[in-house]
């Protein structure tokens, strides 16, 4: 929503903190593309910032617009720059990595030790976020969203891209039984993520019955009470397990459960500090554990799939105006009843 020269923003100042201001319009400098933001998704790391002031180790220094899962249109271009005609519907990759330190250069950028991403306090000054109806980035983090594809839909390609890479960091999945502890909306995107690569069986764990209705719509074939041992749900062991839960106990289970030589993909976010866990299992069953972290080039893989399966307008479950914003956050935090929350920026 833009009001004259100035547009409407969710900034966060601090734990607690969350409030929607206006922002003057930025103008597109040198290399930079104007975009009309539409849908943007409260991700984890956004209700983070918002109830503990940080996350992990990024503690916030200055206010900062959160938001890195957005969608709009091309609104112009500044000096230099190309892409996708203005007027066109587009989502926006949020990473901007350095292209030259180590890991870029093995062709690793999602790990990039130097790297931009949008609504983030890793560096500072922070890097604003995309939660703002008008906001400016590089103008090769553009992508056009493919025909048929609605903005609604397409703001999922950001977290579905986090779930991409977290498959494809346990190899080989099709064909075997997959374990995915966490329902929440990643935990989710991991299903159907897992089921796009050919597994032939997906099982969900949570502790919440709302969390787990939503893995079966994303194409669990069996959910479990992660709080139940006589569940008869759970499998005697799996080939691939992804911890998408973030918290120990969710790791413990996938190191007991995975076969031995198999994969357990740690992609929850762990509470900072030191946490527990089976590590004699990674030994005498030589468990291979290995992390995801964000993803590269599955974004355009992410918007592809998208386009090609509808069934995952059902993993969005509100959708809220920007003004409301505090309403969206303490939504998206209640798993009980929500799985992905949009704030809507239209007017």
């Amino acid at each position: 929503m833009t009001l004259g020269c100035v547009t409407l923003g969710c900034v966060i100042h601090g734990q607690g903190d969350l409030r929607v201001e206006e922002l003057t319009v930025p103008e597109p400098g040198p290399g930079q593309a104007l975009v009309a933001v539409r849908y943007g998704g409260v991700c984890g790391s956004d209700l983070h910032y918002w109830r503990h002031g940080g996350v992990g180790d990024f503690r916030l220094k200055e206010p900062m617009v959160l938001g890195h899962e957005v969608v709009g249109t091309v609104v112009s271009y500044g000096a230099g720059a190309s892409g996708p005609a203005p007027g066109t519907a587009v989502a926006v990759h949020p990473a901007t990595p350095c292209g030259v330190c180590p890991e870029c250069a093995d062709g690793r950028r999602n790990v990039c030790r130097d790297t931009r991403y949008l609504g983030s306090a890793a560096r500072f000054p922070h890097v604003q976020g995309g939660f703002a109806a008008q906001v400016v980035v590089p103008a090769q983090q553009l992508r056009a969203i493919p025909e048929g594809l609605g903005l609604r839909r397409a703001a999922l390609a950001e977290p579905l891209s986090v779930a991409l890479h977290a498959v494809r960091r346990a190899g080989e999945v099709a064909g075997k039984h997959v374990l995915v502890t966490g329902a929440g909306p990643i935990g989710c995107l991991v299903v159907a993520a897992a089921k796009a690569a050919g597994a032939a069986r997906v099982t969900v764990t949570d502790l919440l019955p709302e969390a787990l209705r939503y893995a079966q719509i994303a194409g669990a074939d069996t959910v479990v009470r992660a709080d139940d041992p006589e569940d008869a749900g759970w499998p005697s062991e799996v080939d691939v397990a992804v911890e998408a839960s973030g918290v120990a106990a969710g790791l413990d289970t996938c190191l007991r459960l995975v076969r031995r030589g198999g994969v357990v993909v740690q992609l929850g976010m762990l509470p900072s500090g030191q946490s527990p866990f089976a590590g004699n299992l990674v030994v005498s069953r030589e468990i291979e554990l290995r992390g995801a972290f964000r993803f590269d080039g599955e974004f355009d893989a992410a918007l592809a799939l998208l386009a090609a399966e509808p069934s995952f307008d059902g993993l969005v479950s509100a959708v809220v105006p920007v003004r409301e914003a505090e309403s969206a956050f303490a939504l998206a935090a209640d798993r009980s009843v929500s799985c992905k929350v949009l704030l809507d920026f239209g007017d």
